[in-house]
């Protein structure tokens, strides 16, 4: 079971907002390994429930990227992708975004009924 899911069961997060919570993970990591580099830097992740949003932190060492200021097209039909940041939006707000020693540090909230 994935982290995400696992942690939907464990606080009792209702089938839709853990589908979506599971989709947002997998796509924000799967984004940071893809674009990000290097292929071995640890990825840390952290999810929490708060009053009606899920907070969901994570930390890479990959270049520098603050979806906030991202300019991006969508989709690319060449590459097979590039709406990512787009549904990672839909589904939540950016929080926060900061670079420390190295590692990038974002803070997604997603909404949940």
């Amino acid at each position: 079971m994935s982290l995400s899911r696992a942690f939907a069961v464990r606080t009792g997060l209702e089938s839709v907002a853990a589908g979506h919570l599971a989709l947002l993970v997998e796509e924000w990591v799967a984004n940071v390994v893809e674009h990000g580099g290097p292929q071995d830097a640890r990825i840390v992740l952290s999810l929490r429930l708060l009053a009606g949003v899920v907070r969901i932190s994570v930390s890479d060492a990959g270049m520098a990227f603050d979806p906030r200021t991202a300019v991006f097209d969508m989709p690319n039909p060449d590459r097979g992708g590039g709406a990512g940041l787009a549904l990672i939006a839909s589904l939540c707000r950016i929080a926060g975004y900061t670079r420390r020693a190295g590692r990038n540090r974002l803070v997604l909230e997603m909404p949940f009924p």
